[in-house]
This record gives structure tokens, sequence and C-alpha cells, in this order.
């Protein structure tokens, strides 16, 4: 687009499709690199998923869609979320990795013996050391504002792909379950 057109809802939603395509394909395009962190859920007695701001929210969706599955899932904050243990693991997002509540949790979770799940932008994060299972999303991080890794504010583009993320976590977890959709079902919210 050039400096004189005047931007549109559609050559917003063209540009940032065509970001979250390239996500898709860098995460695609690498078999088996995701299967850790379905080992790591698979195994767990429980999903601690924990994640700050909209980071957060997009991992809430993925704590939902977890439980629908049958998973026994926490959303780490909540008053009714119990002390994380061994066996237990921890599914976390931030697109620093450094947010400290977060690293924090991680650490939490390692010390008691549960396992942890990262997804990030930064590699070389505390987050991402603290991990047994790591998702790096090719993104900007929330204080990039280059315009290199994504034309989108802040962390757009990291907590797009987070929800994408976790959809495809849950996707494969729920096909390998050989579950239909009307075993899922009678899990949804009935008090709404």
């Amino acid at each position: 687009m050039s400096a004189d057109e005047t931007p549109t809802v559609e050559t917003s939603l063209t540009r940032i499709a065509g970001e979250l395509t390239a996500v898709v394909e860098h995460l695609a395009t690498r078999p088996g690199a995701l299967d850790p962190v379905l080992d790591v859920l698979t195994a767990a007695d429980r999903v601690f998923v924990f994640g700050a701001g909209r980071s957060g929210l997009a991992l809430r969706m993925t704590a939902m869609r977890l439980m629908h599955l049958g998973l026994d899932v926490h959303v780490v904050g909540e008053t009714t979320t119990p002390a994380i243990r061994a066996g237990d693991a921890l599914l976390t997002a931030s697109g620093s990795g450094t947010t400290s509540s977060i690293v924090r949790a991680a650490d939490t979770a390692a010390e008691v013996g549960a396992r942890v799940v990262g997804i990030t932008t930064a590699p070389d994060s505390p987050l991402a050391r603290a991990t047994d299972a790591l998702v790096i999303v090719p993104a900007a991080a929330k204080l990039d504002r280059s315009a290199t890794a994504s034309t989108q504010y802040a962390g757009g583009l990291f907590e797009q792909g987070v929800v994408l993320v976790g959809d495809a976590i849950f996707d494969a977890l729920w096909r390998r379950s050989g579950l239909s959709a009307d075993d899922l079902w009678p899990r949804h919210a009935n008090l709404e």
C-alpha cells in the first residue's frame, strides 16, 4: 500500500493473514518438532495454564479446549487452582520469555517436579531455559517496534500464534484420542 492510500479493515486483514500464514508455514514445516509438547501434556496428571495479558487470554482458550478433551486443567490465578506438583504440567506463554511471574511459575513447577511447556519468541530466554518442551513462534516480542518481524502493534502476531498453536495442540491430541465431537460435547459449559 502506498503512503497516500487509506488503510481499510480489508487491507489490514490481508496483511495480518499473510503474517499468520508465514508463522504457520514456519512451524508446520518442521515435522515432529512439536511432538514433545504433546508428550508432556498427555503424560501429565493435571495441566496448569499461565500467561499474562493477551497471551494469557489466548492460553485460556487452549485450557477450555483441553478441558473439553477431558484433561484436568487449571488456569493459574483462579481462586480454585490447586498447588502444582510432580506429575503435572505447566503450559506457559511469554513473547519475551522474561515475564517475571511466568518465569517464576516455570521455576516453581520445575522445583516440585512438574514439567514445563513454553511458547515464546525468544529461544535464549529464561522461560525457554526452564522448559521441557518449547515452541518458538517467529514473531515480534511485545517491545519490538521495528516492524521487521511483524507490522502489527506490540505482540499481536505472537498472541495470534499462541491461539493457533493452542488450537493445533488440542486438535492433535483430540485426533490421537479417537474421541468424537459428540464425546467431547457433554463437557461444554451449560450454566451460561
